[in-house]
């Protein structure tokens, strides 16, 4: 693409307020030379949504990412579906081709690419998932197509954590727990890593953390959240201090953010100003 054309994008969602994309691609396009790039907040309710749809068509968007609460909903809405986004039942993306709308997951590309730079191999480890939400389904099918040997998953609600297990039974040995048990405790003694997909220590909630002891884990299991506001939670904080490696969320974000950026200009961003921009944002709230 031209660095003279004008292209907009946005970040589709209710609400919207609180979203770093538009300080991340903003940044990310200025640095590359794309000073006519536009990206701004798309706050749209549930029973508007195919209207906003067609509207990304008709002003000619380059291209949207997509937050709570349309990842699902707005799949029935494009005309393609990229066959991660199939797989997890969600779509975070999405690129216009000429009036052709494709959906696309990056949140499994950032992941992974979040481990590759930990130096974390997912091939052939145990992996414990905290959490049965949304969220989970793309580290879980990110988990399995990294052949991890077994994927435990823990929550509150053990109904809940053994559907989402059913649902990728296919595609690895993957089971559901209730976190409180004493079989989940007991796998947690062989875990390679632990993943925390749930909120609970998100902001303004810093002091929540997944009721799971820690000090169960063997030394050297990593301890992962996927959380980035704040970048260090209670939970990695109490891992750090029981002397555990940690992996915050904010890698995840960035590298999420990367794939959507190559998607929508086929060109790979600069990393560095896209974290400066979202660490500023973040130290500013």
């Amino acid at each position: 693409m031209s660095s003279s054309d004008i292209k907009n994008f946005g970040i589709l969602g209710y609400p919207v307020g609180h979203s770093l994309s538009p300080q991340m691609y903003t940044a990310a396009f200025k640095a590359a030379g794309f000073p006519n790039y536009n990206y701004i907040l798309l706050p749209v309710q549930a029973g508007k949504l195919f209207f906003a749809v067609e509207g990304i068509k008709s002003l000619e968007f380059r291209g949207v990412n997509v937050t709570i609460p349309h990842k699902s909903t707005i799949m029935k809405y494009l005309d393609a579906i990229d066959a991660d986004a199939m797989v997890i039942g969600a779509v975070n993306t999405v690129v216009n081709d000429g009036g052709m709308l494709t959906g696309y997951n990056t949140d499994v590309v950032g992941f992974l690419a979040a481990l590759s730079e930990a130096n974390f191999l997912p091939e052939d480890c145990h992996a414990v998932v905290l959490g049965a939400g949304g969220a989970a389904r793309a580290i879980l099918w990110g988990l399995c197509k990294r052949r991890a040997e077994y994927i435990t998953i823990g929550a509150r609600n053990p109904q809940k954590a053994q559907a989402l297990a059913n649902d990728f039974l296919s595609q690895g040995q993957v089971s559901g727990y209730d976190w409180l048990t004493d079989e989940f405790k007991e796998l947690l003694q062989t875990a390679d890593i632990v993943i925390n997909t749930t909120p609970l220590g998100m902001f303004p909630h810093v002091d929540d953390m997944p009721p799971v002891d820690l000090k169960l884990l063997p030394e050297g299991a990593l301890v992962y959240d996927i959380i980035y506001n704040p970048v260090e939670t209670k939970f990695l904080r109490t891992a750090k201090e029981l002397g555990f490696p940690t992996l915050d969320g904010l890698s995840m974000l960035l590298l999420q953010g990367r794939e959507a950026y190559r998607l929508y200009t086929g060109e790979l961003p600069d990393l560095k100003v896209m974290r400066r921009a979202v660490e500023r944002e973040l130290q500013s709230k």
